[in-house]
């Protein structure tokens, strides 16, 4: 396959830098046995945490693209029988259901408006009319891709924990460009990916785990039902020099270069670029008489809007890429055929960009206009 020719502007996988595509072809040796290997990991890890806002909490790194991280976590904390409370205002929100239901959770759904942030008050009076369910964990996506929706996931969980329920966040598409602090909201689980904000190839998953989650996996009355999704083989991988399969050695430098590149710049500096590319974004969608999908909420990584009537969504996207060289993203679900979304994440968010991309956009639907 050649390489690709246009502008990835989806809301991940991302553009990726060249200093992080070089490090991805160097050759490092064998991640098995090599010590320095596990010396690098250890650090990055480390590394990471700061960016999840994790000091206590330890944060590790799995070969597998960012669903890996959700699978391992429900896996790791369900139990036949257990009550997992999943809290949704979205596509991926809801998705955690059947992930829960695989390992024989009794999951109990709390639905919010699917074109806003979870309201924080009606959860609340929903915790306490089933307080005595006996939730074991909660599920919360921070931001849910398919719409670019953010919720307030500080409010949700550090309420979760007050009422000894743990909770398991979502927050692939977030990490990095909006502020997590997953040690001090009460988050037990938190889950990235390389592929998103780091802006590093797609296959790795990054994770948290809060003392708390260690001990409910390791205190299990039934094994783990999986070898790949088994958190308990992590918990001292590094000071044991053993991981549980061969590591992607060069895709984890190469991380490590990405996230270099993220300290290089600032982690707050990278947050302010994120609101302000999005700000400007949103802003020039609507001077483009374009309608924003959600009503609030928005992501400073993600905005989904809609076409005015007389386009169609396959059409543009296809002269978008086709004519201009710009890749956006299609939705999922009941957003397949009504948004558009482009991805301001990572190395997306540059205004160079952001402008091409609007630019294209601006021509194809003049190109297009019946």
């Amino acid at each position: 396959m050649k390489r690709a020719n246009y502008l990835m502007m989806t809301p991940g996988p991302t553009m990726v830098r060249e200093n992080v595509l070089h490090a991805r072809g160097d050759y490092y040796g064998n991640s098995d046995f090599d010590p320095k290997f596990f010396e690098f990991y250890g650090q990055l890890c480390k590394k990471i945490g700061k960016i999840f806002g994790a000091k206590k909490a330890q944060t590790i790194i799995m070969a597998g693209e960012g669903m890996l991280g959700l699978d391992s976590a429900c896996a790791s904390l369900t139990e036949k029988g257990d009550k997992v409370l999943v809290i949704s205002n979205g596509i991926y929100g809801a998705g955690f259901k059947e992930l829960v239901e695989t390992y024989g959770g009794e999951v109990t759904l709390f639905e919010s408006e699917v074109d806003n942030k979870i309201n924080t008050d009606k959860l609340r009076v929903f915790l306490e009319q089933n307080k005595d369910v006996g939730f074991k964990y909660a599920t919360v996506v921070h931001c849910d891709t398919p719409s670019g929706v953010l919720n307030n996931v500080k409010d949700i969980c550090k309420t979760l924990k007050s009422m000894g329920i743990m909770t398991v966040v979502d927050a692939v598409s977030s990490v990095g460009g909006t502020e997590l602090k997953v040690d001090e909201w009460g988050i037990d689980i938190a889950l990235g990916a390389s592929q998103k904000v780091f802006s590093a190839a797609t296959g790795l998953t990054i994770m948290t785990i809060s003392e708390d989650a260690w001990k409910v996996i390791e205190n299990r009355e039934t094994p783990i039902p999986s070898f790949y999704c088994n958190l308990s083989l992590w918990r001292n991988c590094v000071e044991k020099k053993f991981f549980p399969y061969t590591m992607p050695m060069t895709a984890i430098v190469a991380l490590g270069v990405a996230i270099d590149n993220m300290f290089e710049e600032g982690l707050d500096k990278v947050i302010e670029r994120h609101y302000a590319v999005a700000e400007y974004t949103r802003t020039r969608l609507m001077d483009l008489g374009l309608e924003l999908y959600l009503k609030g909420g928005y992501s400073p990584t993600i905005t989904a809007f809609c076409l005015p009537e007389g386009y169609d969504l396959e059409e543009v996207y296809t002269h978008m890429l086709e004519n201009h060289e710009v890749m956006l993203g299609k939705s999922y679900g009941y957003l397949a055929d009504k948004v558009l979304r482009i991805g301001h994440m990572g190395e997306n968010a540059r205004y160079f960009r952001i402008d091409y991309t609007l630019r294209a956009l601006e021509k194809t639907l003049k190109e297009l206009k019946k």
